[in-house]
């Protein structure tokens, strides 16, 4: 007991402050007090892939987990996106997107966090996932929606996207990063009026966000992945009891295509993105997921 009481006085502040200061971001940016800046660091572009002097076949935007902290990092270290690039360079790719700031600010650019993460770094990873709560929570979601959706569709006229033109973006998500994604659609339709396609990997989601406007969501998951289907359990927007949720409708559209990807976990070295876990016909897990995620969109629409 003396244990639980140790971890709830001393957990119990933290989670209180982090979630202030995760509301606190979507404030600031409604309030005009903050605006989003489109630079990015020197030498870093807009996309990789295509000839940006041509159109690509299609423009993909990679929404990583919790773990985003910067411009440059992901969960794997970008071997996924890199694989991507590798395997369709048809695509024009963005990965630099910051899904869980509405300023799209990075972590790691602010003093206060850069002390962070030399010394309590749990807590990086505890500041995004209660953003992700906050991206849920129905007094800021149409907020937060506005800001990432206005943040991703500046992103994408930056490497050359212009309105109207018909070539599809993808939204690519992991973990959490597919709450950004379900709720960034509307924005990103009502800016740049683009064919959407949205494939979530291990996708974190409330299910409340309208997908009206996307033409097709594939899932990807597995019955080992244990926090996709917490999401599932603890959301009543993506129980089927709700038949009029946002989420039930885009299922019962037929717009929600599901592909098992038996025995990934969700992180670790058996997860999606794992280049080391093999199947038995030989690929990775990072092979295999990538290579239905390329399906998918070469596929489309």
């Amino acid at each position: 007991m003396s244990v639980l009481l140790l971890l709830v006085l001393v957990l119990g502040p933290i989670l209180l402050a982090e979630g202030l200061l995760a509301r606190y971001e979507v404030m600031v940016y409604t309030a005009g007090w903050r605006r989003p800046t489109p630079e990015l660091p020197q030498g870093m572009p807009y996309a990789r892939g295509a000839d940006p002097d041509r159109p690509p076949d299609a423009y993909l935007v990679y929404l990583d987990g919790i773990g985003k902290r910067r411009f440059t990092d992901t969960r794997d270290g970008g071997q996924l996106v890199k694989a991507v690039l590798d395997g369709a360079p048809e695509l024009r790719v963005l990965g630099q997107v910051q899904p869980y700031s509405p300023v799209a600010a990075p972590l790691v650019d602010r003093p206060v966090w850069e002390w962070l993460r030399h010394h309590v770094g749990l807590l990086l990873f505890l500041h995004n996932a209660m953003q992700t709560f906050v991206a849920a929570d129905s007094r800021y979601r149409p907020l937060y929606n506005r800001a990432v959706g206005a943040q991703i569709a500046d992103q994408l006229r930056q490497a050359g996207y212009e309105p109207d033109n018909g070539i599809p973006v993808v939204l690519l998500s992991y973990s959490g990063g597919a709450q950004v994604a379900t709720g960034a659609a509307d924005e990103l339709y009502a800016e740049l009026r683009a064919p959407l396609l949205l494939i979530s990997i291990g996708g974190f989601h409330n299910g409340a966000n309208d997908l009206t406007h996307v033409a097709r969501m594939h899932v990807l998951t597995s019955t080992r992945d244990r926090i996709e289907r917490v999401s599932a359990w603890i959301f009543p927007e993506r129980w089927r009891l709700f038949r009029r949720s946002a989420w039930n409708r885009a299922v019962d559209a037929g717009k929600v295509v599901v592909h098992r990807l038996e025995p990934a976990t969700h992180v670790g070295p058996l997860s999606y993105i794992s280049p080391t876990a093999k199947l038995p016909d030989g690929r990775s897990h990072l092979d295999r997921t990538t290579e239905l995620v390329l399906a998918t969109v070469r596929a489309f629409p």
